[in-house]
């Protein structure tokens, strides 16, 4: 009997991580994909997807067979939204960002040692950067909004993350070395804003800033994402000071909500 609570956690850990997964992006994910970024067996996979599409967690897309988020993860949605204003609260900044800069402004929330999109404002400027949508997750320290983020929080929880970084980065360890994080970390931590210059994709660069909670911890971020040119060392101060600016606001709004 002393097993059965560990094998219920791990259900519910292997769940989890599926639904994860599924929702990073908004077309879903194929069985193949599923097993190999999970873990798991491909037996085991696919029986855990047919139980949540049985439930409305997952659907399977008829044409191209990936699995998607179900319907029942909007409801459960829309209820979560009312405890956590986020939209209302963050939108507005978004759009004042990218009206104000032509680029691409996002709204991303720390989950653990992660950090997700949540919320997207397409900018004016014709040519974008797509590495970043709502549902795309990064570790802490990866990405500007994650970097936002990890350079403010208390330095033992950095130490934390850095002590096994490759372990930690995953794939992008090999872009994002341990040296070259803690340096951009102690540059956020001058400037007050986070740089990403080009370190996910080549010539697709970002920048973010750290909105904290009610604790004065950091734990959502806003950025900034668009090609190169745009992102040029003239340009930043005044990136860097908008993001902050919004980030205060957000950060104000949120600290004053109960």
């Amino acid at each position: 009997m002393s097993s059965l609570p560990v094998q219920g956690a791990q259900v519910v850990s292997r769940v989890a991580s599926l639904l994860r997964i599924v929702g990073r992006k908004p077309e879903g994910s194929p069985l193949v994909e599923l097993v190999r970024e999970s873990g798991l067996t491909r037996p085991t996979v696919h029986r855990l997807l047919s139980s949540l599409a049985s439930e409305g967690l997952l659907d399977q897309d008829p044409q191209g067979g990936n699995w998607v988020l179900g319907p029942e993860i909007l409801l459960l949605g829309s209820v979560a939204s009312a405890r956590f204003p986020l939209e209302d609260i963050a939108r507005p900044s978004l759009r004042r960002l990218a009206e104000e800069t032509g680029e691409s402004a996002f709204f991303s929330i720390r989950r653990g040692n992660e950090t997700v999109c949540l919320l997207r404002e397409e900018g004016s400027f014709p040519v974008r950067s797509f590495v970043l949508h709502e549902g795309v997750r990064f570790p802490l320290g990866v990405a500007s909004a994650g970097t936002a983020i990890m350079a403010f929080l208390p330095a033992e929880e950095q130490e934390d993350l850095l002590s096994d970084w490759p372990a930690h980065a995953g794939s992008f360890a090999a872009g994002h070395t341990e040296a070259l994080v803690r340096e951009n970390l102690e540059a956020t931590r001058q400037a007050g804003y986070a740089v990403n210059p080009g370190l996910i994709l080549e010539g697709s660069w970002g920048m973010g800033a750290a909105v904290f909670d009610q604790r004065g911890r950091p734990a959502w971020a806003l950025s900034l994402t668009g090609i190169e040119p745009r992102f040029r060392e003239d340009r930043r101060p005044q990136l860097g000071r908008l993001l902050m600016d919004e980030a205060h606001r957000i950060s104000t709004q949120l600290q004053g909500t109960r």
